[in-house]
């Protein structure tokens, strides 16, 4: 049985699929694409695809990622290329490794999010996130299945800061998607900048938020409504926000590393070990 995992986008309206009905448009995407998909056992059997910590509904995101099971072998970027073009435009299927490492799910410890907040000037930002990032705890609320929930939502946000929004005439010049997940705490750019369309005619600031993955999961949601609590910063329209990487939080260089990077290097080793057909040599390396 081979593994492959895989990195997703949720791009312009398509962010506002649900988790479940990402994972109807996936299926009909692995049967249009004849993948030789495992099977769970039982009375009803599904394919054994495997999602990993998916971002809110209403959220865009670079960097989703999920893992399946197939029967036979196949070459990761041609089964790539054969997904993404049977997912709808928006739900882009843009990087496939073979898994060769175990605990995906253990490597995706954090998330870097950018937040754009149109009608709030850059200054009043900046307050806020002082504000925010100076308290040792900011409680905020959320509603869970149990009932509401106070929480504190700074604990778990390792960097906030905030940048003025990039002129539309820069941004259509400098839009790009970062070819890999891992992100810099203190970087700007093209990685984190211009993800998120709107007017630039107005105050404009954008927000880079850096947050661990704990229990309970603090969302930007969350740090929107602390903001809101510590610095009454309260932004006329709903924030756009994206996930541009999540992966493991590297303490010694601030970044978010990418999660498929060890699997990377995995098959790279195996492919040195057995020189020949990178798929085969994989398969008969120890996992």
């Amino acid at each position: 049985m081979q593994r492959i995992r895989l990195r997703y986008t949720k791009r312009g309206r398509l962010r506002f699929t649900s988790h479940r009905d990402f994972q109807r448009a996936f299926e009909r995407a692995l049967r249009r694409a004849e993948v030789p998909m495992a099977y769970s056992a039982g009375f009803t059997p599904h394919p054994k695809v495997s999602y990993a910590n998916a971002a809110p509904t209403g959220t865009g995101s670079e960097a989703e990622y999920l893992e399946i099971a197939l029967t036979d072998a196949r070459d990761p970027e041609k089964l790539r290329l054969l997904l993404d073009e049977s997912m709808p435009v928006g739900l882009d299927i843009i990087d496939a490794v073979e898994a060769r490492t175990s605990g995906l799910a253990d490597r995706l410890t954090a998330s870097v999010w950018e937040l754009r907040l149109d009608g709030v000037t850059p200054e009043d930002a900046e307050r806020a996130v002082d504000a925010f990032t100076s308290a040792e705890t900011v409680e905020v609320q959320r509603k869970m299945k149990n009932g509401m929930r106070t929480f504190d939502a700074r604990g778990a946000v390792v960097s906030l800061e905030a940048h003025t929004a990039q002129p539309e005439a820069q941004k259509s010049q400098s839009e790009t998607h970062s070819p890999q997940p891992a992100a810099s705490v203190g970087s700007t750019g093209a990685a984190d900048a211009a993800h998120l369309a709107g007017p630039t005619d107005q105050a404009c600031a954008i927000l880079r938020l850096v947050v661990r993955h704990v229990t309970p999961a603090v969302r930007p949601d969350d740090v929107l409504s602390g903001l809101r609590a510590v610095a009454d910063l309260a932004p006329p329209v709903p924030a756009g926000v994206i996930r541009l990487a999540q992966g493991l939080f590297d303490e010694e260089t601030g970044t978010v590393t990418d999660p498929l990077a060890p699997d990377r290097e995995a098959v790279a080793a195996a492919s040195d070990a057995f020189p020949g057909d990178a798929t085969a040599a994989a398969a008969k390396a120890p996992a």
